[in-house]
């Protein structure tokens, strides 16, 4: 190699840490040749039994060394925190970042040269990309995929979607607990992750866009053979990439990050994308604000018919010809000279992809939607932004002026949203507070709270919700959602009282709290902030560092990178 491996240090010298370093290894059984000029691979795994949309990324470990050794490399692989979004409480987004950092020393402090990143769920894509970008070492992410469809009485049902309706089917139509169950046992059938557009599925379909994974890798099913074939060509290509020296933040330029949000308009994609991608831009230095997901994404078109804004799921998409057809078809939208790992352009690698079902993906010129993407919102009761995602949302709400219905806490949601005598109807605006960052803490995915019972049962199907929170991807409806600054740190959704009109106008991006200027004054005057959560551990320094949503949740001492030199050695 014309270039010094970054390994070399550990492994090629004749002193005293370098018998060290090469020593200890060897009692795993590797022969000399190992240790001398083979590129070392980190594949960074998110597998646990704790986390059930990784749980086959163990063997898919496995499939990425057996490409690396091919290609005449060293993989060794290692652990780092998983998050698995169906499980830890009381949120997986207070761990990303902890996640981040473990991926980022992880990679820092060990002999690898170049890295293989293993996801699925959701936060285990943005979290570990984001510690890569902070060390800088040539990097492929190699995405899980998502479940086959979930059945259900003959028909398709979606993972990560059908337990938000859950209380509308008990309520409204009847179901019993032997009908939830046969649901249960039937909508998560196979290895992998959500296979509605929810978030899981965005971020793969974001790393795509990005430029990081192989062509086509975002939607191939977990169990299908073909995503077994990409898990090892990755491996044989990122061997390529250290020898080219092909580096995150080759990829990672303005260009790509501007792809990525073109795509995720067209594909339907999750609202929490927007914090993600805003996290992963400031660990790589690409200045992008929260304006730009509206100036480059708010006028793209639908072109994806997955739920939760159409009718079918992961699989159908993957059949139907996958992202690369949605990538062709916007290419006019974007720019088709980024490079990506494989070291051609995303223009390149998508030159005219067959589309096999046109209902699955539409073509440019008809549309499911003509405009799609994310909105962002200003007004004064946002003063930092809020988002809404449109494709998801009633179009009868996009223009309202309802009176505010405040719950200070989940908890007093959960003890009053059923309450027959709430005064509520469907015109009302359902306001939530203490869910943002700080709040919860973590930003939990609560914004798009059930309706009330008795609306429900009156055949109420959306009202606008406001709140601190973030959504599911998996989830609908006419939500607003991110309001920054949020309400435990005093930002004016803090203020909202019972029976204050507050008028969403979405054409206009605006979100309007109608009370004067000098009564929220008033307000704030009197406003004293919610007590810590805690004064201990992790916790408290995630409540100490971290940001704000408009700043995509990163800690503030987090931003940029580390680099990967690390000076020092253990003896």
């Amino acid at each position: 190699m014309s270039k010094k491996l970054r390994s070399y240090d550990w492994f090629g010298k004749s002193d005293k840490m370098g018998f060290v370093h090469r020593s200890w290894l060897r009692n795993q059984g590797y022969p000399d040749d190992y240790f001398k000029d083979k590129p070392v691979i980190g594949i960074c795994n998110t597998w646990s039994e704790l986390t059930p949309c990784n749980g086959h990324l163990r063997d898919f470990a496995e499939i990425v060394k057996r490409g690396v050794r091919e290609a005449g490399g060293f993989p060794l692989e290692f652990p780092v925190t998983s998050l698995g979004e169906t499980i830890m409480r009381p949120t997986t987004m207070l761990f990303r970042n902890l996640a981040s950092m473990d991926t980022e020393e992880s990679i820092r402090a060990n002999p690898i040269d170049g890295v293989v990143l293993l996801t699925g769920c959701d936060k285990t894509t943005p979290s570990t990309v984001m510690g890569a970008c902070s060390v800088d070492l040539p990097t492929i992410v190699v995405p899980g995929g998502p479940m086959l469809n979930g059945r259900f009485r003959g028909e398709c049902i979606g993972s990560g979607s059908f337990n938000w309706m859950i209380k509308e089917k008990r309520s409204v139509e009847q179901y019993t607990d032997e009908d939830i169950h046969e649901a249960e046992v039937g909508a998560a059938r196979s290895q992998g992750h959500c296979m509605t557009m929810g978030t899981a599925s965005t971020m793969a379909c974001m790393v795509e866009a990005l430029g990081l994974t192989l062509p086509g890798a975002a939607a191939i099913p977990a169990v299908d053979a073909r995503k077994k074939v990409m898990a090892h060509l990755s491996g044989r290509r990122i061997v390529e990439m250290v020898r080219e020296d092909l580096k995150l933040s080759k990829i990672l330029t303005r260009k790509a990050f501007e792809n990525a949000i073109v795509v995720n308009a067209g594909v339907g994609g999750s609202t929490n994308f927007i914090i993600h991608l805003l996290a992963i831009a400031g660990r790589i230095g690409v200045d992008l604000k929260l304006e730009d997901f509206d100036t480059n994404g708010s006028k793209i078109p639908l072109l994806v018919n997955l739920k939760p804004s159409g009718k079918y799921l992961m699989e159908d998409f993957y059949y139907a010809g996958g992202l690369p057809v949605v990538i062709n078809e916007l290419k006019k939208y974007l720019h088709n000279d980024a490079i990506t790992v494989n070291g051609k352009t995303i223009g390149e690698n998508n030159i005219n992809p067959p589309c096999y079902n046109h209902d699955v993906i539409a073509a440019l010129d008809q549309p499911l939607q003509p405009e799609a993407g994310i909105v962002v919102l200003k007004g004064n009761l946002c003063e930092n932004g809020a988002v809404i995602k449109p494709s998801a949302a009633s179009k009868e709400l996009m223009k309202h002026r309802g009176r505010a219905v405040v719950f200070e806490t989940m908890d007093d949601y959960h003890a009053r949203i059923d309450d027959p005598k709430l005064d509520i109807d469907e015109r009302c605006v359902i306001v939530l507070k203490n869910v943002g960052p700080v709040g919860y803490p973590g930003m939990p995915e609560v914004g798009n709270v059930d309706l009330p019972e008795k609306l429900l049962q009156k055949g109420v199907r959306d009202m606008i919700r406001i709140s601190d929170g973030r959504m599911s991807g998996t989830a609908g409806g006419t939500v607003v959602l991110h309001v920054s600054p949020e309400s435990a740190i005093g930002g004016t959704l803090a203020l909202v009282k019972d029976g204050d009109m507050i008028e969403p106008d979405i054409d206009k991006r605006k979100l309007h709290l109608d009370v004067s200027d000098e009564e929220l004054k008033k307000r704030k005057s009197s406003w004293t902030p919610p007590p810590p959560h805690t004064e201990r551990g992790y916790v408290k320094f995630f409540l100490d560092h971290i940001q704000q949503a408009d700043l995509g949740c990163d800690f503030d001492i987090l931003r940029g990178g580390s680099g990967s030199v690390v000076n020092g050695d253990l003896h």
